[in-house]
């Protein structure tokens, strides 16, 4: 779910800047790679030695696939990469860190984190080297997320991209729906669908142990950056604005009002009782129409299910959440690579993981790894080579594309008693029914650290 994140300098990401992830010419791949082997040290050779990483990814597609690919390179300049996933990630490099015993690298879900690690001198600046190669690579946007105070520090490693919405064509053709293209024809379908009486227009839920309510965040930010605006949303997550003012009350009460026992099915009895994960079987089986959630959640359906096949009736798509102001505004997360020295070998790895070859022999290597289905690994570096992503993974490079607006998922930017905490569990109780969106916000900008 990657929460918490750095407070960024905000930038649009135009068109212009994304284009270029799915439109790649068949010589980008390689001249990357003998780019990053010629800059790797005296005459290209690290002596065989072994750089370590740590992250969160941890599931056994995601290990397999970063060595992989880390690797396959590092033979090229003869050293050695070691990731190592970890459920308790968060916990554990602050112990690695203040027993004087980090990773070389460490993959951070929480630009939050990040920045705090930057600023305590536990990580270093990136090498002007791999500033060169993210200018290549990556649209300022999305740099902005590793760069703190002016200086930068981390390297994306992952996109996550979250505007988007689940469903079965299939089932909107038996139905006679369509897809809808603006946010009044998305509500307008909802409320036909409630009023049909058939399944519910939505399934819901936010359960998520100790992070219940991070799903209902994502809600609040898509529909902010949908009603109020990129700046506004801005302003709100770097508390230029406070957390009550009326604009981010009406994006609470707007999803609150939509999330009605008419318009959800909630597969836990309520939506604060469903996990996040059980979303998908419902949708499969007929009991709901549509779910918003990241493109991530393609790892979370039954297996077998099949994806963006127009020859199975049973098959799954997805469609892009509609915007209010015609500016095709989309929320994203990811993961970013900081290195905790700047020996050589370290930064040349972190070179290399800056480049569109890294995206996308990770990616390749990742479908391998699952068997050929959907990997669940995205990147939005440019110039990559499309072919490598399955029909479904193509259309979520496709809706990145078409966006004007990306904003960073904005409870990963706040501090971590806020994005982390009072948002979460006063949103919660905002869809329980025991408090309104205005006290709920009122709650939460009174947690806001002093």
């Amino acid at each position: 779910m990657n929460k918490r994140w750095l407070k960024l300098a905000a930038v649009p990401v135009a068109l212009s800047f994304i284009a270029a992830a799915c439109g790649s010419d068949s010589s980008s791949s390689s001249d990357s790679t003998s780019q990053n082997t010629t800059a790797a040290g005296e005459g290209g050779d690290f002596g065989g030695v072994t750089v370590t990483i740590t992250g969160p990814e941890r599931d056994d597609p995601s290990i397999a696939a970063i060595n992989d690919t880390l690797n396959a390179w590092g033979e090229t300049v003869n050293l050695k990469v070691e990731y190592t996933g970890d459920a308790d990630w968060e916990a554990n490099i602050n112990t690695q860190v203040e027993g004087g015993n980090p990773p070389d690298i460490s993959f951070f879900p929480q630009p939050g984190k990040l920045a705090d690690f930057a600023r305590a001198g536990y990580i270093v600046p990136v090498t002007d080297e791999v500033n060169t190669t993210l200018d290549e690579f990556w649209a300022d946007g999305f740099q902005k997320y590793g760069n703190v105070d002016d200086v930068q520090y981390g390297v994306p490693a992952k996109t996550d991209l979250k505007s988007l919405v689940w469903y079965q064509p299939q089932a909107f053709a038996d139905a006679g729906y369509e897809v809808p293209t603006t946010y009044d024809d998305f509500v307008a379908l909802v409320d036909q669908m409630a009023a049909d009486g058939g399944p519910k227009p939505l399934c819901v839920g936010i359960e998520s142990g100790q992070a219940t309510g991070w799903t209902f965040t994502d809600w609040v930010e898509d529909m902010v950056l949908r009603q109020a605006g990129a700046d506004v949303y801005d302003q709100w997550v770097n508390h230029e604005i406070p957390f009550d003012d009326p604009q981010i009350v009406t994006a609470m009460q707007t999803v609150v009002d939509l999330w009605t026992p008419e318009n959800v099915f909630a597969a836990g009895g309520s939506i604060a009782a469903t996990n996040f994960a059980d979303n998908g079987q419902p949708l499969v089986d007929g009991q709901c129409y549509m779910h918003r959630q990241a493109n991530f959640f393609a790892g979370l359906f039954p297996e077998g299910t099949t994806f963006a096949d127009p020859s199975d009736p049973t098959a799954v798509d997805v469609f892009y959440f509609p915007d209010i102001n015609g500016d095709k505004p989309v929320l994203t997360a990811g993961i970013f690579a900081s290195a905790f020295n700047d020996d050589p070998a370290t930064m040349a790895v972190m070179n290399y993981i800056a480049t569109a070859d890294y995206a996308q022999t990770r990616q390749k290597n990742q479908t391998e790894a699952v068997g050929g289905g959907l990997s669940g690994y995205l990147s939005a570096a440019m110039n990559q080579d499309p072919a490598v992503y399955q029909p479904l993974e193509q259309s979520f490079l496709t809706i990145l594309n078409a966006s004007q607006i990306a904003r960073f998922d904005g409870s990963d930017l706040m501090p971590a008693d806020v994005g982390a905490g009072t948002f979460w569990s006063e949103g919660t109780s905002l869809v329980n029914g025991d408090t309104t969106a205005a006290d709920a916000a009122a709650a939460i900008e009174a947690s806001w650290p002093k």
